[in-house]
């Protein structure tokens, strides 16, 4: 089954599509199920992990549709309480890391980002290079902690497309700072993840993944949500991703350094995950002839055009792209 939020008469409206592939307004659907009206997605995974029955007494196709096309999209669940996202999760990308941590790298994207499917992705030119970056999205659908890698899909409600659009020159120009160390406080630990120049280096570089990851419109995702029960492995997942129609990317789930499971339960031993919270789980972004660097190869603030990622069974997310001076 399939989730999300359109704009309808200005309002933010929760829908389900069918089997029919038509779609309906969630909180009719849930009526006719005898659940009551749930009238957002957030509400809906938080009645699922209180009823887990919920789903199967669903029947979308018993009432009549509307065609998907016309759908004006919004985020599918806009309002998460945490985006939880993996960094440099991909075998191609940790080819060049000084130090393999061993474990997954996090950072948060604030749920301001976030935009829905045909909505526009606005970059400053002056930005420098911004990238997209197609990923595989879990929603959180019970609360999660200590969990294990064998026990990791059970918490996960459902999976979908995130685009997590990237500044490197908003990192490196706003986002990061270097620093020496007095000698008396340089610690070893704080030097263990990179190559030292000498004894003498005590240099710590800080980036926050702040303006680079989380600026409005950084964020588009959806446009459905896929249940859990729909995806038999999602490490086994095909991502394309489009300029326009030329293919930047084609790359699959299982080059994924961790995998989904490891990812969820690695994040649940420092984070209480919750219903509703989304977990991103990293960048699919192998290159081809004309794009040799994947993903690194198309910078949105310098062509004209859409982005698009595509996911079977999950859907395909497309944005076009808006340059604008200062941004969103």
């Amino acid at each position: 089954m399939k989730f999300g939020t359109r704009i309808l008469d200005g309002q933010e409206q929760a829908i389900v599509r069918g089997a029919d592939g038509a779609v309906r307004a969630l909180a009719d659907v849930t009526e006719a199920a005898g659940l009551g009206r749930i009238n957002d997605v957030l509400g809906l995974v938080q009645a699922c992990d209180q009823q887990p029955d919920l789903l199967s007494r669903l029947d979308p196709d018993a009432l009549p549709g509307e065609a998907e096309a016309s759908i004006d999209w919004a985020p599918p669940l806009p309002n998460p309480s945490m985006i939880l996202n993996v960094a440099f999760n991909n075998r191609e990308l940790m080819r060049n890391a000084h130090v393999d941590p061993g474990v997954p790298n996090f950072f948060l994207k604030p749920p301001s980002c976030m935009i829905g499917s045909g909505k526009e992705i606005i970059v400053d030119p002056d930005w420098g290079a911004v990238i997209p970056e197609p990923e595989v999205c879990a929603v959180i659908g019970k609360r999660a902690k200590h969990v294990q890698e064998e026990d990791a899909l059970d918490v996960i409600f459902g999976f979908l497309i995130h685009n997590d659009i990237t500044s490197h020159g908003l990192k490196f120009m706003k986002d990061s700072i270097a620093v020496t160390y007095p000698p008396d406080m340089a610690r070893p630990e704080f030097y263990n993840w990179r190559r030292l120049h000498g004894e003498e280096d005590t240099d710590a570089y800080f980036v926050y993944h702040t303006r680079s990851k989380g600026t409005d419109t950084f964020g588009p995702m959806g446009p459905w949500i896929t249940t859990a029960d729909e995806i038999d492995d999602p490490n086994d997942l095909h991502v394309t991703g489009r300029l326009n129609d030329d293919v930047f990317t084609q790359d699959h789930t299982g080059n994924y350094r961790f995998s989904i499971q490891r990812c969820v339960a690695e994040a649940s031993q420092h984070f209480t995950l919750r219903p509703g919270d989304l977990l991103s789980f990293g960048t699919t972004g192998k290159g081809n002839d004309k794009f040799p660097r994947g993903h690194k190869s198309v910078l949105i603030g310098q062509q004209q055009g859409s982005i698009s990622i595509e996911i079977d069974p999950l859907g395909q997310l497309e944005n076009p792209i808006r340059h604008q001076k200062g941004g969103a």
